[in-house]
């Protein structure tokens, strides 16, 4: 079985990425926003869809950047392969959600998103100098954020 995601890469005037603060499945993870592509949906209407239901922000999709092409287990379902698919993208409006500063730092609103439905998240902006393979958890994502800082931001 495949599990599909997309996921944009924003990096804004002061050359710093945005990235997904997460508390899912009993895990805390930071990745790239965006999420799992649904069934009748084409990989960049998912972008949009996703970045739109997680943080209200029309975004453009200004180019592919990579799709995995290694083998990949599923973290949460090993009976699952991980495709995930990562396009450049920019805003279409300022980001008017809080963003953070730092990792995890939820606010009420989100606490209690987290006991409604077990899953909560936030937003932050990383600085270039210290953004890193390690500034992310999930492995495509390490590998992906390898090629970011080895292309010097796109």
């Amino acid at each position: 079985m495949f599990n599909i995601r997309v996921y944009g890469i924003l990096i804004n005037d002061r050359k710093e990425i945005l990235v997904s603060d997460e508390f899912i499945r009993g895990a805390y993870i930071t990745k790239f926003c965006g999420g799992g592509l649904e069934f009748g949906e084409g990989t960049i209407d998912c972008l949009k869809r996703e970045f739109m239901e997680e943080m209200n922000l029309p975004v453009e999709v200004i180019r592919h950047f990579y799709t995995t092409d290694f083998f990949q287990e599923s973290a949460f379902n090993k009976a699952h392969q991980i495709l995930s698919i990562y396009y450049v993208v920019r805003p279409l409006a300022p980001i008017t959600v809080s963003l953070r500063t730092t990792a995890f730092d939820f606010d009420a609103r989100e606490l209690k998103m987290y006991e409604e439905t077990g899953e909560t998240e936030t937003f932050r902006f990383i600085e270039w100098e210290k953004f890193s393979e390690a500034s992310v958890t999930l492995p495509i994502d390490k590998y992906v954020a390898r090629i970011i800082k080895q292309t010097n931001g796109l």
